[in-house]
């Protein structure tokens, strides 16, 4: 693939990606690809961490990029508001914010560019599970990330998710001091976006290795969490009434998750990748989520839910059960 033209007018970085950590070496891995990008000197990379902190940066490793800022915060939970620093902290027309446990394959971010020469306002990459032999971190892949899973074909989107993905800086900063909230975890990016008129694309020539879950009990209780969260982002838009309505229908609730799934594994089964018991596992994940948002639109959301998810987010990679060699 050729270098492709700045995404808009810029003498600067064509693209910045956002990582909020605690040390450098939580990050190291994901540094690591981000060097093997083939347009590795027009990426900028915003690294968001504690202040006052005697950690020692691996100056080697980031001279290679067109750029690295440094923002120091009080610190990084909840994660949204570092995030959100970090966007505001951005100089490149593009922005992304990565993950621990998210690793882009070397031609990720010149396919984010080059489709952002488009009016996209946010292009997603295609998803690959990074650590395949788990049903449970399938069931949780899939769950996360089956809409855009890699295998599907390129167009236009309804649906993005916050991370991983290639948005344009100006539309964040639009969203001015709703920014947080955008970026946490849930739909509320995926919402606002299109009540804003803004349009989306899968690009399926970026490509993504994505870290899930899989210790059995760490893997529920995620699951469990995903749900509360999702339902204390509606609770602050929604009438009591609505909520209750939902709380009502939360039998359904896993039907709905799962419906919207079916073509993503379908297309996973027929290329054969899925270990025996995922769909079970992704039925009862289903569950364990709707049963999250049950709780949460009856009785309200605990104080310490956002910071649990977070938590599980930032450190992913100690909750992962590895395959008996």
């Amino acid at each position: 693939m050729t270098a492709p033209d700045p995404p808009l007018e810029t003498s600067g970085p064509w693209m910045s990606v956002i990582l909020v950590t605690d040390r450098y070496q939580t990050i190291g891995e994901v540094i690591a690809r981000l060097r093997s990008q083939t347009v590795r000197d027009h990426l900028e990379i915003v690294i968001v961490a504690p202040s006052g902190q005697p950690e020692e940066w691996d100056q080697s490793a980031l001279e290679v990029f067109a750029g690295v800022r440094l923002v120091e915060v009080s610190s990084i939970w909840p994660l949204a508001a570092a995030r959100a620093a970090g966007v505001r902290a951005a100089s490149a027309p593009v922005v992304v914010i990565g993950e621990t446990h998210a690793f882009p394959q070397p031609g990720w971010a010149e396919a984010l560019i080059k489709a952002h020469a488009q009016p996209w306002a946010v292009v997603v990459p295609a998803f690959e599970n990074a650590n395949p032999d788990s049903a449970l971190s399938w069931a949780a892949f899939l769950r996360d990330y089956g809409l855009w899973v890699d295998g599907l074909p390129a167009r236009e989107i309804a649906f993005v998710p916050p991370y991983n993905t290639a948005t344009k800086r100006e539309v964040l900063l639009g969203l001015g001091g709703s920014l947080e909230r955008m970026v946490s975890q849930g739909e509320e990016l995926a919402t606002s976006l299109r009540a804003g008129g803004h349009r989306s694309y899968f690009e399926p020539a970026a490509k993504i290795d994505h870290i899930n879950l899989s210790r059995p009990r760490s893997w529920l209780a995620q699951r469990f969490l995903t749900g509360q969260v999702l339902a204390a982002g509606r609770a602050e838009r929604w009438s009591r009434v609505r909520l209750l309505l939902y709380a009502c229908a939360g039998p359904l609730i896993p039907l709905v998750i799962l419906s919207r799934l079916i073509g993503s594994v379908r297309l996973m089964q027929r290329t054969g990748r899925l270990p025996a018991g995922t769909v079970f596992a992704l039925v009862l994940g289903a569950i364990a989520s709707a049963a999250g948002e049950v709780v949460t639109y009856a009785a309200g959301a605990r104080p310490d839910i956002k910071l649990r998810l977070d938590r599980y987010e930032l450190y992913k990679l100690r909750y992962i059960s590895f395959p008996a060699q």
